[in-house]
C-alpha cells in the first residue's frame, strides 16, 4: 500500500519546504478559474472605458463638464475630449493586447488616479450631473475610484505581478 496516491500524497506534505513545487490538479484549476475571472474582469473594464470614452466624444459631453475642475488652466471641452479619447485607448488596448498587461493596469490605474480630482472637485462644488444631486451621493461616487484602481490592477495581473517581482528579490531569485 505504499505506492497508493494517498499515502505517497501525505508523505510529500510531511516533508515541509524541500516538498515538490509541482503544483497539484487542483491547484491549477483553482488558477484556471482565477485567470477566468481575472480575463473577464479585464474584458468589463475594457468595455466599461470604451464605452465611457465615446459617451464623453458625444451624448454625455456637457455631463463631464461638471467633473472639470474649474481650477485647470485648459478649455473644458479640451479636457473632456481628450480625457475620452484616453479612456477608448486605454478600453481598446484592455481588450486586445496579450503581453504588457502588468504594464497596462498601471497605467490604467494611474489613469484612474489622475481623474480622480475631477469627481472631488464635483464633490467640492456640489454640481449635479450623472444623478448625483446630493453630497451623500457625489460622497459615495468618490469611495468607488479606488475600486476602479483595484479592478485595474487585479484584472491584468498588474498586482500579483509587482507582489512576485518583490518576493523574489527577498529571496534572491
Amino acid at each position: 500500500m505504499a505506492d497508493s496516491p494517498d499515502q505517497s500524497e501525505g508523505a510529500a506534505q510531511e516533508t515541509g519546504p524541500a516538498q515538490s513545487t509541482v503544483p497539484s490538479r487542483s491547484d491549477e484549476a483553482d488558477a484556471g478559474r482565477s485567470s477566468g475571472w481575472r480575463t473577464a474582469g479585464r474584458l468589463l473594464l475594457g468595455a466599461f472605458l470604451v464605452f465611457a470614452g465615446v459617451s464623453h466624444l458625444g451624448w454625455s459631453r456637457e455631463a463631464f463638464y461638471a467633473q472639470v475642475p474649474p481650477w485647470l488652466p485648459l478649455d473644458r471641452d479640451f479636457i473632456v475630449v481628450a480625457s475620452g479619447l484616453v479612456e477608448i485607448a486605454l478600453g481598446t488596448a484592455l481588450l486586445l493586447l496579450r503581453r504588457r498587461r502588468a504594464a497596462l493596469g498601471w497605467i490604467v490605474a494611474a489613469f484612474f488616479v489622475a481623474v480622480f480630482p475631477g469627481n472631488i472637485s464635483q464633490f467640492a462644488t456640489g454640481i449635479d450631473s450623472f444623478g448625483l444631486n446630493s453630497d451623500l451621493s457625489r460622497g459615495i461616487r468618490l469611495l468607488f475610484q479606488p475600486v476602479l484602481v483595484v479592478w485595474a490592477l487585479w484584472s491584468t495581473g498588474a498586482w500579483r505581478a509587482w507582489r512576485q517581482s518583490r518576493r523574489s528579490r527577498r529571496t534572491g531569485n
